[in-house]
């Protein structure tokens, strides 16, 4: 073999799409926001959702906020990969944020829910998913009623899909442990987890 026969380029890291999803209440804000804080040029996909803001949310950063309206215009209009009516309001994720930032060679992190991961595996094959988990049940279930934004019946509601998210575990590629007062572990785990990816010989290839 000569040697400008050889291409290293083969082998060079391609982006890749993290999916991060689990059950409401299970910290994927937190988690996301320590991903932030470590600079790692990694580009986070705003979602966007139908209902309003809570204290301290930022439309642009924490979600973008569109009227119930203006949400079924975009979706007419085909500007979501997906999306769903969630807990009574609509939530995507626009496929611009996730499309743009993989052609100029980032790695992209969304958080959806598990009915979104759902459609991130069919619409993206490659994508990596990871699911978040608590140390324990009571933990997760205290972090849920401490949030206080719910009523008992909305808590019903979620408690109830709960069940039936954790039954499509198999869906996910990575299970990642977000135990109380242990997110710099969380975090660590998933960094990992995109190291060890793009060391691959096998790259995922999404673009």
């Amino acid at each position: 073999m000569e040697l400008d026969e050889l291409s290293f380029d083969l082998y060079r890291p391609q982006p890749l799409l993290i999916v991060i999803s689990g059950t409401s209440g299970i910290g994927k804000d937190a988690v996301l926001q320590g991903l932030r804080e470590r600079n790692c040029g990694l580009h986070f996909v705003v979602t966007a959702t139908s209902r309003l803001p809570r204290p301290n949310e930022v439309d642009g950063r924490d979600y973008f906020f569109f009227s119930r309206e203006e949400f079924a215009r975009r979706i007419e209009n085909g500007e979501f990969i997906e999306y769903a009516m969630v807990y009574d309001d609509y939530k995507g994720a626009p496929r611009w944020q996730v499309d743009d930032a993989l052609k100029s060679g980032k790695d992209v992190v969304i958080k959806v829910d598990v009915q979104g991961a759902e459609t991130f595996r069919k619409l993206y094959p490659e994508a990596v998913l990871i699911f978040l988990i608590p140390s324990n049940i009571d933990e997760w279930f205290g972090r849920l009623k401490a949030r206080n934004t719910e009523s008992p019946e909305n808590l019903k509601v979620r408690i109830d899909t709960a069940i039936e998210e954790v039954k499509k575990i198999d869906l996910f590629d990575y299970v990642v442990v977000n135990a109380e007062n242990c997110l710099d572990k969380a975090v660590n785990d998933i960094l990992s987890i995109i190291n060890v990816e793009h060391h691959k010989v096998h790259h995922r290839k999404l673009i």
